[in-house]
């Protein structure tokens, strides 16, 4: 039988019981559009999470600190001996200190981070109103997006406003009295210019190291970061930082982590997918069988006029394997335009109460051809029994049948 002939009578279902067959690959579809939106879920979420806390710069950093039981510390000889180290392009050392803020009549505690600008990026903050270089002029501040509402003001607004604060340092061991507070504040007696507003939910605050030298000198820094040259030396970079006793970690850690969290959590979306699949799957079956039952007149005739065993076989494999085919693009198209509506719904949500609108799905080219692919197979494996069985039927057999 030509190829011509075989694939006119394979689709001759889909114009003799439309409905039927329409609902058949409708229902392949469900299962297949249910897998999509679930595991695109799993990729879209991880996709927004990563987004949120990576840079290209944040995964090529180190964070180093000291470890008193071993006898390491942060001072300007470590930094130096950092810096000399093979794999390391920068290193920006940091003071995280409690500090006290005061604008206009409002009075609160928060973190003073006193460092580099060069900081901002390589942790990755994300600039919302102004600019990161807060040593761009004297005694200028970046402050995060959490004193917004604390304050009462916009992102925009708050760039510009003036600014007092004082720190609370440690004191030197052996000269706090007893019942005394082991730290003591000092007031810093310039007043700071708000240059730039960062993405951040906690109160915090960026200065010059520069210009409060005189207020730190002796005091060990709290911590480091260490950029390396490229992603090849991280991994060696980390080993001599932890070889000489000093405690390390880096966001590339927490991605890999983070993404093994995330392929678990695709799986077991998979997985729910499956299930309504396997429904279609007994569906397309089903109406494979009632298929050879309605046809079996019908296979008797071909194989008296000569249609061979294969010949059968072919047609039903081809029907029931178009039908998984058209199940999987109707699959696909389900899971988009669902995905589409509840991605609005959320985004309504969150613009209504103040949040920023994203994409919560992702659909890797790879994926969609794989669901079509695997659906596709689906068909065909279905088709599998049913065409096999018409294909051995006796013709005499089949002409007695009513």
């Amino acid at each position: 039988m030509k190829t011509k002939d075989l694939l006119k009578l394979s689709t001759r279902m889909f114009k003799a019981r439309t409905g039927r067959t329409v609902l058949t690959i409708l229902g392949m579809g469900i299962g297949i559009g249910a897998i999509l939106f679930l595991v695109g879920l799993g990729y879209g979420l991880q996709k927004v999470l990563l987004k949120t806390i990576t840079t290209s710069d944040s995964l090529l950093t180190l964070d180093v600190s000291a470890d008193p039981e071993k006898g390491s510390k942060l001072d300007e000889a470590t930094v130096k001996s950092i810096e000399n180290m093979e794999g390391a392009a920068e290193v920006v050392p940091i003071y995280d200190l409690q500090a006290q803020i005061r604008f206009q009549d409002i009075v609160t505690g928060g973190t003073a981070v006193v460092t580099k600008p060069s900081l901002l990026r390589l942790e990755g903050k994300k600039v919302v109103a102004g600019n990161e270089n807060f040593e761009e002029k004297p005694r200028g501040m970046v402050i995060s997006s959490a004193f917004s509402n604390l304050f009462n003001l916009s992102p925009e607004d708050l760039v510009g406003k003036s600014m007092k604060f004082s720190l609370f340092l440690p004191r030197a061991e052996g000269t706090e009295e007893k019942g005394e507070e082991k730290f003591e504040e000092k007031e810093v007696d310039s007043t700071y210019e708000v240059v730039g507003v960062v993405e951040n939910e906690e109160l915090s605050f960026f200065v010059s190291s520069e210009d409060l030298s005189s207020l730190l000198a002796g005091s060990e820094y709290s911590r480091l970061k260490v950029k390396s040259s490229s992603d090849s030396v991280l991994e060696s970079l980390k080993s001599k930082l932890v070889e000489d006793n000093f405690i390390v970690s880096s966001l590339s850690d927490t991605v890999k982590e983070i993404n093994k969290m995330f392929n678990v959590v695709k799986i077991v979306l998979a997985l729910f997918g499956l299930l309504a699949l396997l429904v279609s799957a007994i569906g397309m079956f089903n109406t494979m069988t009632v298929t050879l039952l309605e046809r079996t007149k019908e296979i008797g005739i071909m194989k008296s006029i000569g249609a061979s065993e294969k010949d059968i076989l072919l047609i039903f494999l081809i029907e029931s394997t178009l039908m998984g085919f058209l199940g999987g693009v109707s699959g696909v198209i389900l899971g988009f335009i669902s995905s589409l509506i509840v991605n609005l719904i959320v985004n309504a949500i969150a613009w209504k109460m103040g949040g920023q609108a994203f994409w919560l799905f992702s659909f890797p080219f790879w994926f969609i051809a794989f669901v079509i692919g695997f659906s596709t197979l689906i068909g065909f494996f279905t088709g599998l029994v049913p065409a096999r069985r018409a294909s051995v039927i006796d013709p005499l057999e089949a002409l007695r049948a009513k």
